[in-house]
């Protein structure tokens, strides 16, 4: 994990790492922002209205990403992480009352797996699609080939891509450096194109053209898709890397490219061309043609490392069942794999890809989850500015108010697009915000059911005494969900076997509403009766818990010479009934197919089979 704080040594090195990882999305929005524009200013295409959208496009990228994210919101971290789960879970310390705060980062979330599916098909297509201006004979060849590509990328997940990613850097500077040199020559052939840079033309475009100029802002909008990746991303280089990076050279290389993207077309190219490639010249139009799949193939691979990542934040916090999680290298703790997550992007991107077949035809899907998704951290931010930074009404409402009026313009323009698509993004986020929903409900009514039945453990340890239970050489780890009273592993253990190791751990393993917890505060140990010990092993929520790890601590803590450790994981056989049912029959069934599809406890909590005892109990929900 980064910190904000970098040595100037290693500050060009970040942001240049930073390249290939953060900005792959923004970085290819060229390829489609400023052809799906002009298809919705169709018919009223003319001098104003080309600088008036280029001007849209410039200032979003400056008040959108450089203002609201690369400034605002990174100076809102949780222990150095960003992302919208990390704000929620920050305000969630901050404040007692978090229902909406929960539900609009979930729903924020959820949104953003939408994102990683389209994100893929829109960006591969679009590159893909310049074939058609080296030769419309190779038009048939588009969709197939993008489906390949993406499938071939899905495949190779569990490999990793800690050796192939030390090029994704230098892939997107030169990408980058494209941008700029294709945009600067297209400024050449019509330098008045500059003029877009006054707001002026802008705001005359979007209060003069009505309906249809407050619609062409769901075009704009695709401008600043994947502005949302450089406030997740933060924790992996820190915020001055991701800014250098940014101001230095992403944001110029952009502007450039968009005015000579506009420049063309006031000079006249005909619009039914790909703009972006007829900036090039024709002899270098299959090298750019590649180097523009690349870039799009790094783009997706982000998005997918970047669901990877938030996938696990949301079952550490509790939101998602347990997945398996694949380290794919030892380089990094972000180098990780969830086949689930994997399998289902990578259906749902190709189902995108042959359901709407262009980029066109995708780019209305694209902007209504983005949007969203921004317009909920928007909300977050608001919180965040008056419960962390301690900022005035009035302030609050000057400088976050003008982020929510515009992300809600934005956001009111593509949602116009609905039926054409934009449903598909929605449908998405509303099944997975149920799943979050579905199992936070149903984990906190098994909890609650344990609770119930708690026998306090002095009350059971002397009941053992009593009955004269024999204690054998050994330790006895017993996993539970509460922090009080005999764990119900621990009662059923001793009822059937009518014996107890001499040493017994009563573990909890929670998670933080932090990224990282200190080594030094990882466990909390009190003895609650002669060699009976009740821990807490605390996380954070971009951690993987080690029972056997913590366990080794705890003994060493106490200078214990235990060498045979049996650990004891209760399994709950959910049950709906009818009759005092605590949970809708429909969620308590769902709740029972996840919970019996989730990775198992030891499994996940790393602990070697030959040492597992798993006991099984019914509890009714």
């Amino acid at each position: 994990m980064m910190k904000n704080s970098v040595p100037n040594s290693s500050l060009a090195l970040l942001s240049f790492s930073a390249l290939g990882i953060v900005f792959g999305d923004i970085g290819t929005s060229p390829l489609y922002t400023f052809k799906t524009v002009l298809t919705l200013i169709d018919g009223h295409l003319n001098t104003n209205a080309i600088l008036g959208s280029l001007s849209l496009i410039v200032w979003t990228l400056i008040i959108i990403t450089t203002i609201k994210y690369v400034y605002f919101a990174m100076g809102i971290d949780n222990d150095g992480e960003g992302g919208i789960l990390a704000l929620m879970s920050l305000l969630g310390i901050k404040l007692h009352t978090r229902p909406i705060i929960v539900a609009m980062g979930l729903f924020g979330a959820a949104l953003i797996y939408g994102d990683g599916a389209i994100t893929p098909a829109i960006s591969v297509l679009s590159a893909l699609e310049g074939l058609n201006i080296i030769t419309p004979s190779l038009s048939p060849y588009v969709l197939p080939l993008s489906v390949a590509i993406l499938i071939a990328l899905f495949a190779i997940q569990f490999k990793g891509t800690a050796k192939i990613g030390k090029i994704f850097g230098p892939v997107m500077g030169l990408w980058f450096i494209t941008l700029s040199v294709l945009g600067l020559w297209g400024i050449i052939q019509h330098p008045s194109v500059l003029k877009a840079l006054n707001p002026y033309y802008g705001l005359h475009f979007l209060f003069s053209h009505g309906l249809k100029g407050f619609l062409v802002l769901g075009g704009v909008f695709l401008c600043v898709t994947g502005a949302e990746a450089l406030y997740a991303d933060m924790g992996h280089f820190g915020a001055k890397p991701i800014r250098f990076a940014w101001l230095g050279l992403v944001f110029p290389s952009l502007v450039l490219n968009y005015a000579g993207q506009a420049a063309l077309v006031l000079e006249g190219v005909p619009l039914s061309d790909n703009i972006f490639y007829r900036l090039c010249p024709s002899t270098c139009l299959i090298p750019l043609v590649i180097l523009a799949t690349i870039a799009t193939i790094i783009a997706s691979q982000s998005i997918i490392s970047g669901t990877f990542s938030m996938t696990r934040q949301a079952i550490q916090l509790g939101w998602l069942p347990r997945l398996r999680i694949t380290q794919t290298s030892c380089e990094g703790y972000g180098q990780i794999y969830i086949g689930v997550a994997n399998w289902l992007l990578m259906i749902a991107t190709v189902g995108l890809i042959i359901g709407f077949r262009k980029s066109d035809n995708l780019a209305a899907a694209y902007g209504i989850a983005v949007s969203a998704t921004m317009l909920a951290t928007s909300a977050l931010l608001f919180i965040a500015s008056r419960e962390i930074w301690n900022w005035g009404i009035l302030k609050t409402g000057i400088i976050v108010g003008t982020f929510l009026i515009i992300d809600t313009a934005f956001f009111g323009a593509n949602l116009s697009k609905f039926m054409e698509g934009g449903y598909v993004p929605i449908i998405f986020a509303v099944f997975v915000y149920g799943i979050m929903l579905i199992w936070h409900t149903g984990t906190k009514a098994v909890a609650k059911r344990l609770s119930e039945v708690v026998v306090p453990i002095n009350t059971f340890m002397t009941h053992i005494a009593d009955e004269q239970i024999a204690r054998v050489p050994g330790a006895a780890v017993f996993l539970t969900r509460t922090s009080e009273g005999a764990p119900s592993a621990l009662i059923w253990h001793v009822r059937q076997n009518r014996a107890l190791q001499k040493n017994v751990f009563i573990l909890k393993v929670e998670t933080k509403s932090i990224p990282w917890v200190k080594s030094s505060e990882r466990i909390t140990l009190k003895e609650i009766y002669p060699n009976v010990w009740r821990a807490v092993a605390s996380y954070g929520f971009m951690e993987r818990p080690n029972v056997p790890r913590v366990i080794r601590q705890v003994i060493s803590k106490k200078a214990l010479a235990l060498d045979d450790i049996t650990y004891y994981v209760g399994h709950a056989r959910i049950i709906s009934r009818e009759k005092g049912k605590r949970l809708p029959t429909w969620i308590g069934k769902l709740y029972a197919f996840m919970q019996r599809n989730a990775l198992h406890e030891s499994e996940y909590f790393q602990m070697t089979p030959d040492s597992v005892v798993e006991i099984g109990r019914q509890v009714d929900v």
